[in-house]
Formats: structure tokens, sequence, C-alpha cells
């Protein structure tokens, strides 16, 4: 009996060797998991991998990369599979699936938590907060934290205490040579830099350990503006970001909402020590004449957290565009306005992110992510059920292009898709030129492409 995969072939006694020789689960094709398992969370995402290895250990992960090494399978990874583009699962490849490793330990004396690459951003929330304590991650509670960490890591956190990887104490992966390694400021760490923001261009990793901060209650909630009222909404909060106080988080998005339609809703996130100080903070806003809704009290962070993750549920069908924009001109918010105004879908939107505080104030060079010039980030998230998507495609493709005359160069790898070589050097900047000589290094082969690629020094010719 034999398993073919394209023009792969390995006979049932290598599958069953490797089977026997992990901790975790072997997901061949006639396993009667192998529908699920290889479905991720965009529901137009439909490959067929020609084996998925859910691994329990970092010992697991080492055996799969080897298996596909001596078989000649491309690799993936899977961590909590939310890349739009579906890079976590190829056609005729070896998965290697994290969803089972699962683990924290929390250690709340010396503010460390060591978590497995398994866990969800809404799963190690919570186990932080039950220690009162966090750590600065991506705002999708449904998002893997290793995908997450490893682009990045922005969210509401990210003006008071930097990034995900500016929190990150140490990885554990396996590289492209099989080789389990730590890679801290105190081990391999040229490495360590190169993770802190490089994706997944440099090993498996396992586990990741986080520096954590207290935090308890903080003001949070949104305020909803119906689309006719937006302009001068949103010029009042581009005003607030360029004065705000690194205590605050916030996130604009664009979307339908019920009883009122197309809005803007505004979301915050106040972190500093006086509440009060951030009810007068926000004031402005929330006595603006057209708030629809408003949501704003203090509650515990991890409370929400959960309450304002973003609704995208598993299964439905997504397609993102996006581009870096300087800073919220009026000609940027009269585009964003008219992207809305023409949704082809209830369920689309426009996510508008910011980088400022902390974590534009650390030194480009100083992680391999470079983009620290505080800037917006602007997601055409089209979602729809069902097919055709046409339609709802070509929505997402002109808001990309009506904003384009408005960019910058560079944008965050953990909204990109795969990213051209072009688009993934802009990522990277000044530090593109590092990270493909340590990609030569440690992935000479390039084993990890299924990403935003860094392509090996000796590939480019170097």
């Amino acid at each position: 009996m034999h398993t073919q995969a394209f023009n792969t072939m390995f006979d049932a006694d290598a599958l069953d060797g490797l089977r026997a020789a992990m901790s975790g689960e072997l997901i061949a094709p006639d396993h009667p998991g192998y529908e699920q398992t290889r479905r991720v969370w965009n529901g137009q995402i439909d490959r067929r991998p020609a084996v998925i290895v859910q691994v329990r250990s970092t010992d697991d992960a080492a055996l799969a990369l080897q298996f596909a090494r001596r078989h000649a399978l491309p690799v993936s990874v899977r961590g909590g599979g939310h890349n739009t583009a579906g890079l976590a699962v190829a056609d005729g490849g070896l998965m290697i699936d994290l969803t089972l490793m699962k683990d924290v330990h929390i250690d709340a004396n010396t503010r460390v938590a060591r978590a497995g690459a398994g866990l969800t951003i809404g799963e190690l929330v919570p186990a932080l907060a039950a220690h009162g304590l966090t750590t600065p991650t991506g705002t999708c509670a449904g998002t893997g934290i290793s995908g997450s960490t490893i682009g990045g890591g922005i969210g509401w956190l990210s003006p008071k205490h930097g990034l995900g990887v500016d929190n990150v104490v140490a990885f554990e992966l396996v590289t492209a040579d099989g080789r389990t390694r730590r890679a801290s400021t105190d081990e391999h760490p040229d490495l360590f830099w190169a993770l802190r923001g490089g994706g997944g261009n440099f090993g498996v990793v396992t586990t990741i350990e986080y520096r954590l901060h207290p935090l308890g209650q903080i003001l949070g909630g949104m305020l909803v503006y119906p689309l006719g009222d937006a302009r001068s909404a949103m010029k009042h909060y581009s005003d607030l970001l360029a004065s705000a106080p690194d205590a605050l988080g916030s996130l604009a998005v664009l979307a339908t909402f019920p009883n009122v339609g197309p809005a803007l809703m505004l979301q915050f996130c106040y972190t500093g020590d006086d509440l009060a100080a951030g009810e007068a903070l926000l004031a402005p806003l929330r006595t603006h004449d057209a708030v629809a809704l408003d949501t704003i009290q203090a509650m515990p962070y991890s409370e929400f957290f959960m309450a304002y993750t973003p609704p995208v549920p598993d299964g439905l069908c997504y397609h993102d565009t996006a581009c870096a924009l300087p800073a919220m001109s009026d000609s940027v918010i009269d585009a964003l306005i008219a992207s809305a105004a023409q949704f082809s879908s209830p369920r689309s939107s426009v996510v508008i992110n910011s980088l400022r505080g902390v974590a534009a104030r650390i030194a480009p060079e100083a992680t391999a992510f470079a983009l620290r010039t505080p800037h917006l980030m602007v997601v055409n998230a089209a979602t729809w059920e069902g097919e055709p998507g046409d339609e709802h495609i070509a929505w997402a493709e002109e808001a990309q292009r009506t904003l384009r005359p408005l960019a910058c160069a560079g944008l965050y790898v953990n909204f990109m898709g795969e990213g051209a070589p072009d688009e993934v050097r802009a990522a990277y900047a000044g530090n593109y030129e590092r990270l493909s000589a340590l990609k030569a290094e440690y992935d000479p082969h390039n084993v990890f492409r299924r990403n935003q690629n860094i392509l090996p020094a000796k590939q480019r010719g170097l």
C-alpha cells in the first residue's frame, strides 16, 4: 500500500514509523479527521496536503520536518490558520499543525509566561489575566500566538508596551536542519533578532516566552457614528492620535452595524492608572452630536479583549488588501469613506490600525521588525458567505487602488498575503540584507518559504 501526493511517494511503513516515533497525531488523506483538519479559517482555501502532523512537542516538530525533507515534501506550518492567503496549508505538502500545543506556564513572580505555539490569542489573554498579568498581542482572539508574534504583534497595548516581539524573552524552535534551538539574547542572539519580526522564515517556533505586565481594570469600549457623520469624527480621532498618551490603544473600523447601517466604529482601550483621565481624554468624541452608540466603561482587560475581538468566523470567505499610510489626511479620510460607501457585502469592513507610542520609539534595527515610524495600516477586508466572490474581491481591490497613491513604502507582514519580493523587501527596509544573510545561514534551501518570504542571500546571487 502506498500513499501518493503529486510527484512524491512514500509507503505506509514510512508513515507508520513517523506515527510510532511521535507523541502527536498523524493524519493522512484516508484518516476520518482529514477533511476537517486540512481546513483553515478562510473558506476560500481548499488545499489538500499529503500528510498533516499534529505535533505535541518540539521533538514531534523535528521528526515531522525530518520526514518532510527525507521525502521531498513542501513544508507548511499552521498556528491559528488566520492568514488570509492560507499559507498554513500546501497541496501535496506536509503540514506541521501546532494547534495541540496549548500548554502555558505562568511565573507571576518573574512575570514570564512560557506558552505553546498552538495557543490562540483568545486562549492566552484570559490565562494571563487570571494572574492579573498580560502581554502585547494582536487584537483578534482566533489568531494563533505564533504567527501573530513572529510577524510583529500589533495590538491594544503596543503604544504602551511595544509590539509582541518587543516583549519576547525567548523562542524554542526547530530550524531547517532539524535541530532544536533556543533563541534569546544569550543563545543564538542573531536568530533571536531575526525571529522578532522575520515571520516564519527561520524555523518552526514551538514555544514562546513572554515578558508580562500587570493590568487589571481598563477603560474601554466603542463609539459608533453613521457613515454620513464619519468624516468629522475621523478628523477628531486623527487629532486625538497625534497627541494621545501611550496608555491609549485604539482601532478605527468602517463596517455595517445593525440599526445603523454603514458606520464608523472607534474602539478604545485606556490602560492608565487614573481611569478618570481616560474619561476626560475621550469626552470630546463621546459628546459628538452624531454618536449612535457608546459602550465605553471600566472593565477588566481580558473582558474587553474578548468582547471587542473582530467578528471573523471560521469558514466564511475572506479577501484582504492592505497598505500603509503616513497619516490620516483629508484625502485619506475621503478615500476610506468612499470605499465604505461601496461595500459589496454587509460583512465587509475597512480596518485602520495605527503604530505609535513605545512601538514607534524603538530603533528600527533593534529587531527584524523595521517599520518603527508612526503610521497607519489599512486593511480592506472583503468578507462573504458562499460563492461566487468576484464582486467582493473587486471591491477590496478597488479600495486598494484608491489608497495606493496616498500610501507609503512598507507594510506589516501580518497584513500581507504571500507578498511579492519587492513588497517583502520594503517591509523589512534596512534590515532586509541582514535577514537575507541569516536566512542563508539557517535555511539555505528555503525550506520555510510559505510565508512573506525572505530569500537566502546565495539565491539572490550575493
